[in-house]
This record gives structure tokens, sequence and C-alpha cells, in this order.
């Protein structure tokens, strides 16, 4: 949440740094001079005798002597200087106590605001960090600055607190320790001047330290402290049994009623909404701006933000309570009435929900501020102008032209009815349409009523007809108004539901990261006609955003600085907005946004705010957490996706293993077989055998000892190639010395075979690692030779393609049966069917060829030859592709 919200404590450490959250506990009074520091330091010293490393981190620089004298001995960590309206200000140093990491950091004034340049606007966001870095906090507060009971305290005091903390904030304390003494101790010390100084007591004791009001505070503190007892002895199963609704909409008195509900839904231990319900009426500036701040202080009490559309108010408000199990609502009610007509929203509520409990808080009536003027620049332009003048010039010559053909007064008057209609659809506000509801009441009688020309009317019941006609004219306007903002809102949702659709639709259908990154910043850029970045990781490890930029905003690369990245991380590590429109480092250039699932920021979500557009609305803001889940829930499965196929891919590489060490030891078996049956008929019979058996048994060796050499020379080869950090080394070659190079080799091993040979004429010369297209041709004509059988011949071809050059290795041998053909190229897997009858496997080496022409952006293939035999097909392209070009 902006705000600091509930859900910041959530977020936790999400770069996994700091599993263990801080500790917190506040020391809480209901007045200052109560004796908060002096127990925090109390405690603390004693802490401090036990071992634990526990700082100062932030103390009232305006501390009491007591107080004073148990400070010193307290380590501290130097404050942060802040300059601040040409004041040099000593503030807490966020990143010095992280940096410094103790176990327990002291800071007073917990609700304090922060000065501009402060990363966090408020101290309890800065306290909020230290415990989520795994620090644990000892803090003070007094009960004035419970934002729920502030406008009890102003009540009370006459006085309104600006410095405030949540009261989700509060009530998850680890320890609430209540310091408390009697009120006329209190007002004793404020006397003898041990609470402020010299000059301020005598304000202080006319004020705020009455003993009224003391009395007063003290016993909102000692309630507070027992409800959060009550709450802490509660079990879960009671939560959300109550369902409160507090309705609010732009008017100041809506923050008074939200802090009443949110003191009743903690009271009975339930939940409760902020309900607006946008009734087609245009707001102000001020009103939007105002509505968004009250709509920002409920979210920041726990509540759950809605909006929905209604032209009835007590209808829409009805209709959602009972779809969402309300059980209690809470409305405003003021001395004055503003109601001429029909029954009271209040009244209407009864009606339609008989099993709701309703709740009716006294506000005061709004006023105006002062200097608050009409401005007509504001509500008056020339382009309505003109359109109103326009339409009632017009229908005048309308309804001359009707006269003049004979058509009664009644006509005329439905054409300047119409007039209206049409004036309230193309015009802004309500201003015109009653402005011309006047003006055609008016032109009627001047140009259609006699005497003509003149204001007067000599004919009886006329001035009803005008009353009614103006009345009439006036309904229809408003209610034309009313549906045209209903309608231009009705479609303002229509249109984004069917964005979340199509988006939904299309994150489903993407196949990767980069994919939803695409299209998600696409939508985006275009739904909000802002710049937008995503980042996937922290910049702060790896920087590979997705930025897309605004044609209308030249300045948007800033949110690709290193400043704005800082943003990044920071919202990366918390899990909570941050920059532009919020409190935390307001003073960037974007507003940027957490996409959290599981409890794991995602990625980043980053607006560009300029200046010349208004700051990102709270509509806005809702519905980019709208598509933001969306994204969530598609980085989520593509994430899940990439993890099964990485399993696969694991799974997979562990079969192929296996069947790998298991086709090596059976290739390896039947050679060291054949060699060891040589070499001991050689040493056994020495002397029985004749020259010509012992040259065939040292034959059969070297042949053997060849084979097992080249199988090894393949294996090695396979490895190298599989390799991550493999890089070939292209060179241009000229095919036919590389072919030649590999039948001569083949020739000397295999002397007395028929090996054909055919290149082109001309010289062709292709980018290639020479020494592997080379094994590619030597193992290819050594399968044909030693599988296809004694007299199996081979032809070696080259031919010149249009981009390419084509290798064939063909014979007329036994050829591949088309079951193990399909996969032939798989390692090992040709050989799983049958391995008891075969000496010597075909996989390995041809899974190396593969790999081979693969790494050099090649094709291959094996196929049926018509003559009988295989033929083997691989092309390697003209124009350099292979990997280390």
């Amino acid at each position: 949440m902006d705000k600091g919200g509930e859900p910041a404590l959530e977020s936790g450490n999400r770069d996994g740094q700091n599993e263990k959250r801080g500790k917190l506990k506040i020391y809480f009074g209901y007045a200052a001079g109560v004796g908060k520091t002096y127990a925090m330091l109390n405690d603390a010293r004693e802490e401090l005798a036990r071992g634990v490393d526990i700082r100062i981190g932030y103390l009232e620089p305006h501390m009491r002597k007591e107080t004073a004298e148990l400070a010193a001995g307290l380590p501290q960590i130097p404050l942060k200087s802040i300059r601040h309206r040409d004041i040099d200000l000593a503030e807490l140093d966020l990143d010095g106590i992280l940096d410094e990491h103790p176990d327990v950091v002291l800071v007073d004034e917990l609700a304090h605001n922060n000065p501009e340049g402060m990363r966090n606007r408020k101290r309890y966001q800065d306290v909020s960090e230290l415990l989520d870095a795994g620090i644990s906090v000892y803090t003070t507060v007094n009960v004035q600055h419970i934002e729920s009971l502030n406008d009890l305290v102003s009540g009370v005091t006459d006085s309104e607190m600006t410095e405030t903390i949540p009261d989700w904030f509060f009530d998850r304390a680890d320890q609430i320790r209540l310091i408390d003494i009697e009120p006329d101790e209190l007002i004793k010390r404020l006397e003898e001047g041990k609470i402020y100084f010299k000059d301020s007591i005598q304000v202080a004791l006319t004020h705020f330290f009455t003993k009224p009001n003391l009395r007063i505070l003290r016993e909102m503190a000692t309630r507070k402290a027992a409800d959060r007892i009550s709450s802490s002895n509660q079990k879960e199963a009671c939560r959300g049994e109550t369902n409160w609704l507090v309705c609010v909409d732009a008017s100041l008195s809506a923050k008074k009623l939200i802090r009443w509900t949110a003191r009743a839904a903690e009271a009975f231990h339930g939940s409760f909404t902020a309900l607006h319900v946008a009734s087609g009426k245009s707001l102000s500036k001020e009103e939007i701006e105002r509505l968004r701040e009250n709509m920002e202080l409920a979210e920041e009490l726990s509540a759950e933000a809605v909006t929905i559309t209604g032209s009835e108010l007590a209808t829409a408000i009805s209709e959602y309570a009972k779809l969402s199990g309300v059980t209690n609502i809470v409305i405003g009610k003021s001395k004055k009435h503003n109601r001429i007509l029909g029954e009271e929203l209040e009244d209407t509520l009864f009606r339609l929900l008989d099993k709701t409990e309703i709740h009716m808080v006294k506000t005061a009536p709004e006023k105006t501020k002062r200097g608050t003027r009409f401005s007509l620049r504001d509500t008056i332009s020339w382009s309505d102008t003109f359109k109103m003048l326009f339409a009632l010039v017009l229908a005048t010559l309308v309804s001359e032209v009707l006269l003049r053909l004979g058509i009664g007064d009644q006509n005329i008057i439905m054409v300047y009815l119409l007039a209206i209609v049409i004036l309230s659809r193309i015009t802004t506000g309500y201003l015109y349409g009653i402005i011309g509801s006047f003006f055609a009441v008016l032109m009627f009688n001047f140009f259609f009523m006699r005497p003509l020309y003149t204001f007067d009317t000599i004919q009886a019941g006329y001035p009803v007809t005008y009353g009614i006609m103006l009345i009439v004219a006036l309904t229809t306007s408003a209610l034309t108004v009313r549906i045209k903002n209903l309608a231009k809102q009705a479609v303002i949702r229509e249109k984004h539901t069917e964005i979340l659709y199509e988006l939904n639709r299309k994150l489903l259908a993407a196949q990767n990261i980069q994919a939803i990154l695409e299209l998600s910043t696409n939508y985006m850029m275009r739904l909000f006609a802002r710049s937008v970045v995503f980042y996937p990781k922290d910049p702060e490890n790896e920087s590979n955003a997705v930025f897309l930029q605004a044609e209308d905003e030249a300045k948007a690369g800033e949110l690709l600085t290193e400043s704005e990245k800082a943003v990044v991380h920071w919202v990366f590590h918390n899990g909570k907005a941050a920059g532009k429109s919020t409190d935390t480092l307001s003073g960037a250039a974007g507003y940027y946004m957490p996409v959290i699932a599981q409890g794991q920021v995602l990625g980043v979500i980053g607006l560009y705010v300029s200046r010349e557009k208004d700051a990102i609305s709270q509509e806005d803001r809702n519905f980019l957490r709208m598509i933001g889940s969306q994204i969530a829930l598609a980085l989520l499965k593509q994430k899940l996706s990439d993890e099964q196929n990485e399993i696969l891919v694991a799974a997979e590489k562990e079969k192929m293993r296996g069947n790998l060490l298991r086709a090596v030891s059976h290739d390896l078996r039947t050679p060291l077989t054949g060699i060891l049956g040589a070499s001991s008929a050689l040493l056994e019979n020495e002397t029985k055998l004749d020259g010509e058996m012992k040259t065939k048994l040292v034959r059969d060796i070297k042949e053997d000892s060849e084979w097992l050499i080249r199988m090894v020379e393949n294996l090695l080869s396979v490895t190298r190639i599989s390799d991550e950090e493999f890089t070939l080394k292209p060179e241009n070659e000229a095919v036919e010395e590389i072919v030649g190079e590999a039948v001569e080799r083949v020739r000397a091993r295999f002397p007395g075979r028929e090996i054909n040979v055919q290149v082109p004429n001309e010289v062709i010369f292709v980018r290639m690692d020479g020494t592997l297209i080379e094994q590619v041709l030597i193992n290819l004509m050594e399968n044909a030779l030693r599988h296809g059988g004694e007299a199996a011949r081979v032809w070696v071809t080259t031919m010149l393609a249009k981009n390419e050059v084509q290798f064939t290795v063909k014979d007329d041998g036994k050829g591949i049966p088309p079951k193990k053909r399909t996969h032939l190229f798989d390692g090992v897997s040709a050989l799983e069917a049958s391995r008891v009858d075969q000496s010597r496997g075909l996989g390995i080496g041809l899974s190396l060829c593969m790999s081979i022409i693969q790494a050099h952006g090649g094709k291959m293939e094996a196929l049926e030859n018509p003559g009988g035999g295989t033929i083997f097909r691989f092309t390697l392209p003209l124009g350099g592709n292979a990997d280390g070009d």
C-alpha cells in the first residue's frame, strides 16, 4: 500500500537475506512526560548489561535531566543531518542502522513525520524497515497519535494531531507496555519544568494539560491497551463474524466516519469496507483529491477500498451489502437536511436492509473554506457557450417554421425541451443545462406568446405553463447529465474489464517471461498513456528491464537512471509501493508497484509521473493492482512451467546418462573380450601357433584397440560439445580438402573397401570447424562400412545448393529398420530395443554427428536408400552461421 498499509508487514525481507523479523516493543502513554522514554532507556540498560547489542537510534533532543543521565551510558548510532527550510535537522539514520545491524535499536517518537529528503514520510515506516531487516525496535508513542482515535482526541483537546500511526501497526506490536501516572502528578511534573521549558508551561496548562483532558486521554490509553489484550486473547475463529461497511464520499466528515468504523470493527473483531458510490456527478479537482485522501485513510486503517457505480445511492449500497454479507453499515448524519422530496437515506436503507444494522454518526455540515470563491473560469467555456446559443437559436428557428405550418404551441414547447436535452448531452456539467432551461422559457415567451416580442403575457394559465416547462427542462437536464456521466463511467469500467479479459487471455498464451513482460508493458502504456518500465529482476543483481516510452514524454528515460533503480531495489527488498505519490522515496520520477505472488516479488512495475500530467489517481492505482495480480499469476505460472521443464530435462539427462553408461559398457565389453582372448591365446599357445595365426591375433588386437580409441574420442567429443562453454573455431575451409582427408583416413582403416567420391568442379569454401566436420564424415563412412556388411559400398557426394552445401554419405548395405531410424540421433535410444546380438553401437557416433552439425547451424537427416542401404545427408550454411563466428 502507498501509505505503508497492512500488507507491508507480511512482505518481510523478500530477498531472503533475513527471514527472521525483528520484535517491536511499544512504550505507550497518554501524554508527554508520563515516563515512556525513561522506562525505555531503563530497560535498554538492563539489556545492555546482559550482553545484548542495543543502540540508540533516535531520542528526543529536548530530554529531561533524568532521561539524559540514563541515555549517557548507552551506545548511539550517529544521526543524519537534513536541511529543511533553511534549518539543519538531526534525524534517524535509517541506512546507518541497517549497516550497523544491532540486535535492538531505540527509536523515540514513533509517530514523527519525517522532513523532505528522507526515504519515508513517516517514522513508523522507518521502523517497519528495521523490523523487516531483523532488527528489534523499542519505541514510544502517545494515545493521541493513534489514527482511529484522532477525531476523538481533537474533540477533547480542540487540537488536531497531524502526526499519527495506523492502528494495524500498533496492534501488531509484539509487546505493549503501558506507562501510567496520575494526572495530578503529571501536572506537578509540568509545573516543575520537567516536561517543557518554562515559557511553554503556562500555555500547556491552559490548553492541553488540563485535568479533564488528561483524565479522558488516560482513560482512552487504558482502554486501547485493554482492547489489544482482549483482541490478542480472541481466537482466530472469532474474527470475521462481523463485516462493517462505511459509506465514503468527498466530504471532510468522511474521515470521522472511517475512524469510527475502524474502532467499531476492531472492538467487535471484524473487518470493514470503505464503499464509495459514483453517482454520475462530476467532481472538482479539490473533491477528487479529498476523495483520494479519504480512501487512502481507509486503506491505512486496514479497510478494503471499493468503488461502485449507481444512480441511486441507497439502492447501490443495499445491493452491495447483500452481495458482500455486510452486517453493519455506517453513514453520516448532520442536522442540515438537504432532501425536499422523498425519504432520507437511512430510511431507505432501513427499508431495503431489514437484517442489517444501520449506524448513524453525527457529522458537522460542510463548511466552505475562507477565501474559496466561485470561479466562472472553471465552469464556463467558450465552446460550451457557443453550443448553448446555437441550440437555443436553432430551436427558435425550428419553432418559427412549425408555427408557420400551423402546429400548436405544445409542440413548440417540446422543441425547446428537446434542445435542452441535446444541450445537456453535448456540454460539460450541470450549469449550461440550467442556464439553457431559463433561456428556453424566456425565448418561448418572447417569440411565441402574445403579445409578441415582450416578456408579458395576457393569456391565463401560461405562467403555470412556464413554471412546468422550467421544472421539466431542469429535471430533464439534470437527468441527462447524470445519465451521461454514468454512461461515461460505465464505458470506462467496461473498457477496464475488457482489457483485463484480453490481457489475461494473451498472458495465458504467452510462452516465456520476455513475452509476458513485453505484452504487459504495452498494455499498460496504452491504458495509462504513460511511459512504463518493468523490472523482472532486482536491478542491483541483473538489469534487464523492459521499457516503453510514451510519445509525449521526452524525459521518461529518467526511469532508467541509477537513482530510479535504487527505488526499484527498495521495492524488491520490501515488497511495498514506492516513488512518486507515495510516502516512501517520493522524490522519484516514477510510481513503482511490486508484482507479488505467494509472498514473493516477481517483478516491479514503474509508471512515469511527469510534471505535465496529474499524479496517478486512486482509481488508476486500483486498476494497476488488478493488472498486477493478472501479471503475477502469469509470471508464477511461467515460473512453475520453467521449473517443471528443468525437472523434465534433468530427468531426461539422467535417463540418457544411464543409457549412455549401459551402451558404453556393452560396446566396451566386446572389443575388450576380443583383446583379452587374443592376448591370452598368444601367451598360452605361443609355441603351438604358427606365424599366420599369430599375425591374425595381433591384427585383431590392433583393430579392437583402434575401435576403442575412436570410441573414446567420440565420447570426449560428445562431452566437449555438450559443455556450455564450448565454442567452435570456424575457418574458411575448402570442401574438397575436408572430404578428401576424411576418405583417405577411412580407406586406411578399411583397405580393399569401395568408397566413391564426387565433388563439384569449382572450389567451394565453407566457414566451419574442419576437424569436427571431418570427424562427422569419418563416423558416417565407418558406420556404413562396419554395419552395412562386408560387400557394402559407400558413395560420398557434395553439391552446392542455394545458400548451403549438401553432403551425402550413401551405402548399399543392410540398411536400418524404420523404427530405429526415427531415434537414430537420440544418443543411445536406438540401442535400447536390442543389444544382445550387436557387437558395436551406433548411437554415440551419430549423436555426436548431429551435435556437430547443429552447432554449425546446419541440418542432418537419415533416409532409406531405394536400392538398399541408408542415406545420411547434412547441410552447412554458406553464410557463416556457426557458433563462435
